[in-house]
């Protein structure tokens, strides 16, 4: 197990405690839900956007899509999907593909949609292609306290 280790110190700095679930490798957020078992509804899947203001990390379950076009007019911005050079360079403590849904962490502005609120228990990459992290659903919301939260998925 090597959980990145910016994930690490903000678990710790919020006092969030987890369980590790090891899975075998996978290469998205959908197929590792299936792949260890969890309800795709409450993986999260960080999707990273990006536009001449900066990044934002907008948290959506593994069985949806972000509505781009909605948040942007929400945010009044012109967003697009992040390059894999881009990931590369902010989370340089993670496999490419395998980010951590804690924006803050590193950096970035983070939103979180609505589908989580009342999640019993979330989900979220290790920063690894074989690890997730098990919070409960009140945990994540601790975690997630400080950032805004919307509607901004589709299925």
């Amino acid at each position: 197990m090597n959980i990145a280790p910016t994930l690490v110190k903000q678990l710790a700095k919020r006092g969030i405690t987890f369980d590790t679930v090891s899975h075998d490798y996978t290469h998205s957020s959908l197929h590792t839900a299936h792949v260890a078992h969890v309800p795709a509804e409450q993986m999260v899947k960080p999707v990273i956007l990006e536009d001449e203001q900066g990044y934002i990390m907008a948290l959506i379950p593994a069985n949806q899509q972000v509505k781009i076009r909605e948040l942007n007019m929400s945010l009044n911005r012109n967003m697009g999907l992040a390059t894999e050079q881009e990931l590369k360079d902010l989370f340089t403590d993670c496999d490419l593909g395998a980010i951590p849904p804690v924006g803050d962490a590193y950096g970035i502005e983070t939103i979180v949609d609505n589908n989580f609120n009342y999640c019993s228990d979330v989900y979220i990459e290790a920063g690894n292609h074989t690890d997730l992290l098990h919070l409960s659903g009140y945990s994540f919301n601790k975690l997630m306290k400080d950032v805004r939260h919307a509607d901004i998925c589709i299925h």
